[in-house]
């Protein structure tokens, strides 16, 4: 089933993206929340010609967001976290650890726009999680997950 989201969903798509889901999750969940209509033909043409007339003001949201991501990706991130026996984690780090780490250093980001290797990482070591500021424009982060100093 195709659907053109209304609203910004996590981990599917962004507002007016049209995505492919499955009939009960879109029947269901989806289009009683308002979260999404189907994509029609009439629904397709309405939204090309809405996109069309915002493709100015997208403009300048592309450059903002391309300039936040330069000024993630200068960022060295080292995630703090107790450690048992080897390599292993006491508990995990999430996308939202994530973002409170990048928060601090920077800018405010939300957790949404933060996709992980696995979606969850249990042990040390460097690895690269995905951000979609925009629809256009997304990015690799890299960031190191460091033994806590008690």
């Amino acid at each position: 089933m195709e659907l053109i989201l209304k609203e910004d969903v996590q981990n599917l798509g962004f507002k007016d993206d049209i995505v492919s889901v499955k009939n009960g999750y879109g029947r269901n969940f989806l289009i009683p929340q308002g979260k999404a209509v189907i994509a029609t033909v009439s629904a397709r043409k309405v939204l090309t010609e809405n996109l069309k007339q915002r493709a100015f003001k997208e403009q300048s949201i592309i450059d903002a967001a391309n300039k936040r991501a330069e000024e993630i990706k200068a960022l060295d991130v080292k995630l703090p976290s107790k450690v048992g026996s080897g390599d292993k984690l006491f508990g995990s780090v999430t996308n939202s650890d994530l973002a409170s780490a990048i928060s601090a250093l920077s800018s405010e980001i939300d957790k949404k726009y933060i996709t992980l290797p696995g979606k969850i990482i249990k042990r040390l070591g460097k690895y690269e999680a995905t951000i979609r500021l925009h629809r256009e424009v997304n990015f690799e982060l890299p960031f190191e997950i460091i033994p806590d100093k008690k």
